[in-house]
């Protein structure tokens, strides 16, 4: 895996020769192109986030609002709806998040225990311009292992 000096990869480089290359502006437009069918009446802020599977499968959502505000769902939580829709029981390999400007926007915590569990610890996430995992994002995340201890 190529790093930068602070150890984190850069958009668009490979992340193994077992996953595909990345190519993080694709993701990017993927993204803003879902934030624009957000359902988001009462905050205004539209999120949209695309992942990318090992297989090369890109899968979007958006955020979709609830008048309850506990109710409303996160763009991950669409993105990895979409993810199973499709049937194929693929893990993502790198997801971006953004808002409805196009900015990267990181994903609240719920969302990174969802990605944790879909994508595993070394899904890469451009959540604020710097190519993270999802371990780093979530230390500690509660995993399948975590059932069998108690």
């Amino acid at each position: 895996m190529t790093t930068s000096e602070r150890g984190k990869t850069t958009p668009g480089e490979p992340t193994s020769s077992a996953a595909p290359d990345i190519d993080w502006q694709a993701l990017a437009v993927a993204a803003r192109s879902a934030a624009s069918r957000a359902y988001a009446p009462y905050s205004q802020f539209r999120v949209g986030a695309a992942g990318l599977t090992a297989t090369g499968r890109i899968v979007t959502g958006c955020n979709v609002e609830n008048v309850s505000y506990g109710l409303t769902l996160c763009a991950e939580c669409g993105l990895v709806s979409a993810l199973h829709d499709g049937g194929s029981g693929e893990r993502l390999v790198a997801v971006t998040t953004v808002s409805g400007s196009g900015e990267p926007c990181p994903p609240c915590g719920r969302c990174r225990q969802l990605l944790l569990e879909h994508g595993g610890p070394g899904c890469l996430i451009d959540c604020d311009g710097t190519i993270r995992t999802v371990g780093e994002l979530l230390p500690l995340g509660f995993t399948t292992d975590r059932l069998a201890e108690g």
